[in-house]
């Protein structure tokens, strides 16, 4: 008798269940152990050789997906010509697209190749190229900061070579001596920016104190500046999501000549106004609120520009702060904010500013003419008005009948005193009369610093060091200065002011200062932290 016939002759079980027909074998230890482990054994093969199906995402049809050190593991099955396959192998995500911590429905599938090595048994097995990639659904500000990272890597690596030319294309200019710290590295930022740079000039406010600016004044770098943004005709988008930067389009020139009350010397107009600004900005986008004020900047050519941030304490300290005074002892950072120059455009022409007379007809080795403004000057005057040396003419008025702009073209150096505050437009003043300028100031950040040498074209004379400044300029020798000088007339391009902005003008210099502090800066939405 089978094992079969022994459990079917068995007695009925005390619950009185029928017992099972000698077809039966589920109550045999041997068949018992078949039954549970052969529907285990196919579910599990099932199950690992099967895709599985999360909830959401294109890619989850084809393979399941678990993330370790920015690697992708992938698990799968699948049958190629016939027979089956199991395989595991590993997907290489690109850092510039995915992040290893996010979660999986923010994948999308587009293209990668992948080699399936489907040997078995020491036999040759065709390879099949699976198309797939791991992209993530970037944000714009992703974006936007993935093509920053990009733009970070490439200057780095032209920052290696040290030539003293770009060595990038350019039908226009090709930055090179040594007026530039690396002429390679500069000439790739800034055929970045011209791809990349993009800025958005918030509408809210009311002219004259918003959207304007002076352009026929000491003052007259900061109105154009603003009327070409307004313009909308270089790096603007109306799409501020496309933004790198955001502009605070008020003008601390017209704050001062509408809010100032000189009678009290009350500035507290000023300060609520740009306060009340910030706070309809930050309440209708969240640009500022982002980023605390890091993407924005404001632009100032008047004295007064960092008293008016000091009003909204992230503005002072995290904002880009373009400033004609660029202070460091009142607070000028260079490594967030930006220096620019300060240019007296008194009638507005900005043509037949350049160019004077050959080295060898400049007889003055210095001049200076300016009034009493500032400790500097007065120790500059004081040192040198009375003297009569021929050599060094420094004035506080120059005689009647006599030229400013002569005496500038005369002179192979000229002497850039600070005034009230460090900056002077006697800076650009020596620069368009090809005069080699004499910087003399304490904590002052010459404009477009981080990317011009300006010990290659200009002197520095310590503050302490102004009863030697003859000693000093005797010093340089002919060669020296001839070199100099030349270097003067080439980086004219850098400064000069366009009636339509040019390629490499001041206008552009002072966007290309703006982009390189929003390079400095990784941004991060908190909304998709």
């Amino acid at each position: 008798m089978t094992c079969l016939n022994k459990v079917a002759m068995a007695p009925p079980s005390s619950d009185h269940k029928r017992p099972h027909t000698p077809s039966s074998f589920c109550f045999s230890s041997l068949n018992l152990v078949w039954f549970l482990l052969v529907p285990s054994t196919v579910f599990f093969l099932v199950s690992t050789l099967a895709p599985h199906r999360p909830s959401i995402s294109p890619l989850s049809s084809l393979l399941q997906v678990s993330f370790s050190n920015n690697s992708l593991q992938l698990q799968g099955s699948s049958i190629f010509n016939g027979s089956s396959i199991d395989s595991s192998f590993q997907l290489e995500a690109e850092t510039d697209y995915f992040v290893s911590n996010m979660p999986f429905p923010d994948a999308i599938i587009e293209k990668h190749t992948i080699q399936l090595d489907m040997s078995k048994n020491n036999e040759s097995k065709p390879v099949v190229d699976v198309t797939l990639k791991i992209v993530k659904k970037n944000s714009k500000l992703e974006r936007n900061e993935a093509n920053l990272a990009r733009v970070r890597s490439s200057i780095k690596q032209a920052a290696l070579v040290r030539n003293l030319t770009s060595t990038h294309q350019d039908p226009d200019y090709v930055p090179h001596g040594p007026i530039y710290r690396n002429a390679n590295a500069f000439h790739r930022s800034y055929l970045e920016m011209e791809k990349v740079f993009k800025i958005y000039v918030y509408k809210e406010g009311e002219p004259p104190i918003f959207h304007n600016g002076p352009c026929r004044s000491i003052y007259s770098s900061e109105g154009r500046f603003i009327h070409e943004l307004e313009k909308g005709n270089f790096y603007t988008t109306k799409d501020p999501d496309e933004a790198l930067v955001y502009f605070l389009p008020f003008s601390v020139v017209m704050l001062v000549h509408y809010l100032y009350e000189p009678e009290t010397s009350n500035t507290d107009a000023i300060g609520r106004t740009v306060v009340d600004y910030i706070d309809v900005i930050s309440g209708k986008y969240p640009y500022w609120n982002r980023s605390l004020g890091a993407d924005h900047f404001m632009l100032s050519c008047h004295d007064w520009g960092p008293r008016t941030s000091s009003y909204v304490p992230h503005l002072f300290h995290k904002s880009i702060r373009v400033l004609c005074n660029a202070n460091t002892s009142e607070g000028f950072n260079p490594s967030k904010d930006a220096s620019f120059p300060e240019i007296n455009l008194l009638t507005g022409e900005v043509e037949g500013l350049l160019g004077g007379p050959s080295p060898s007809h400049r007889s003055i080795l210095a001049f200076f003419a300016g009034r009493l403004h500032g400790y500097i000057r007065y120790l500059l005057l004081n040192e040198w008005k009375d003297k009569r040396d021929p050599d060094v003419q420094v004035f506080d008025q120059l005689p009647k009948g006599v030229s400013y702009m002569s005496k500038l073209k005369n002179s192979r150096f000229c002497l850039c005193p600070s005034g009230y505050e460090v900056a002077s437009p006697r800076i650009v003043e020596a620069i368009y009369a090809e005069c080699v300028p004499v910087l003399i100031s304490d904590s002052y950040v010459p404009p477009f610093s981080d990317v011009l040498n300006w010990k290659s074209f200009s002197i520095q004379v310590a503050v302490k060091d102004i009863p030697n400044i003859k000693e000093i300029l005797m010093g340089v020798s002919q060669r020296q200065y001839l070199r100099m000088q030349r270097r003067v007339k080439q980086v004219q391009r850098h400064f000069v002011v366009n009636a339509t902005p040019k390629r490499y003008d001041v206008f552009h210099m002072i966007n290309h200062s703006i982009w390189l502090r929003r390079l400095n800066i990784h941004i991060r939405d908190f909304h998709q932290s």
